[in-house]
């Protein structure tokens, strides 16, 4: 399995840190990731997560300008 290296203080978000961080709401999170369009999803267990870098990666990715 390949390793990333993160940044020490990233953390794991839950779906609920995720829509507070991002101040929207969970059905939007959850909508984005059935359709693909959001942060990538990681599994641990069976719980989706939310590496914290890959969120600010993708908000930063959205710009359109």
């Amino acid at each position: 399995m390949p390793t990333t290296t993160r940044p020490a203080d990233d953390q794991l978000l839950t779906e609920e840190d995720l829509a507070e961080f991002l101040r929207v709401s969970l059905r939007t999170v959850r909508r984005w990731r059935q359709n693909r369009t959001g942060p990538r999803v990681v599994r641990v267990m069976r719980a989706r997560r939310y590496w914290r870098s890959d969120v600010v990666a993708w908000v930063e990715g959205q710009s359109g300008e």
